[in-house]
């Protein structure tokens, strides 16, 4: 097996080392899907899965997924319900750690996936919320997960989709009414950026292998800065890239974009 890796290999174990051990995951589409089976397959043995359509799963699928409702998820699920269920469990604040993607993502955390531009006359409509906004708001914690474009990491979106730490201040989930501890990091192709304990900017943490702080800087649309002793991102395992390449066997989902 070849040690070498591609950026959403590095973006899938980097996401399965936000999962610990016992968490209940809420699992999105594509890398999320892997993340969940490295770090179920590795670290994280007691971690379970909450899927939208209504699955709870303590095993990932033994074959490929190319969507979360493909029969080998449904097969061995320790509950196959209705949605509903499975957002009354996010609603009791049961799930741990969600995972969330975006069009864009701004220097508090907020995503957007609704719109580009004015939301009276945009650019770009986007699909909209699905579960994202309950997600955000619900989970004790969530992992953005997108392509490091500094026209998707923006100063501020365009329209908040999934609210994040608002806008910035101390306190400001806590003032809306949201119950969820809010964005925990955002994990892109060049590097993995952080929140402060309780909210505010989200700061540099690593850098992928290969990459400069400049380079992320500049494809960033923020004055990013860096946290004291940032350095760069653990590569991949051979156990975790094992992992990623048995689930993904075809790189359907870590192939190159």
């Amino acid at each position: 097996m070849s040690d070498r890796y591609t950026p959403q290999e590095l973006m899938v174990a980097a996401a399965a080392r936000e999962i610990a051990d016992g968490d209940l995951v809420f699992v999105g589409m594509r890398l999320p899907i892997l993340a969940y089976a490295v770090a179920r397959s590795t670290h994280a043995p007691r971690a379970r899965a909450l899927y939208e359509l209504g699955l709870l799963r303590d095993w990932p699928a033994e074959a490929f997924l190319g969507t979360m409702g493909d029969p080998p998820n449904v097969a061995g699920a320790l509950w196959s319900t209705r949605l509903s269920n499975v957002m009354g469990l996010l609603a009791q604040g049961l799930a741990d750690l969600g995972f969330l993607g975006g069009a864009e993502v701004d220097r508090f955390g907020n995503l957007n996936t609704s719109y580009i531009g004015d939301f009276r006359q945009p650019q770009v409509k986007l699909p909209g919320s699905g579960g994202g906004a309950d997600i955000a708001i619900l989970s004790r914690r969530w992992v953005t997960l997108l392509s490091h474009e500094r026209r998707r990491l923006v100063d501020r979106v365009s329209y908040v989709t999934s609210p994040g730490y608002g806008d910035g201040s101390q306190g400001w989930r806590r003032r809306q009414g949201l119950p969820g501890g809010g964005p925990a990091a955002i994990v892109t192709t060049l590097a993995i950026l952080r929140f402060p304990p309780g909210g505010g900017e989200a700061h540099l943490d690593s850098v992928h292998p290969g990459h400069s702080v400049e380079e992320v800087r500049a494809e960033t649309g923020w004055d990013l800065q860096v946290t004291p002793g940032a350095g760069e991102t653990p590569a991949p395992t051979r156990e975790e890239l094992e992992q990623i390449r048995k689930f993904d066997p075809e790189g359907f989902w870590t192939r190159p974009a």
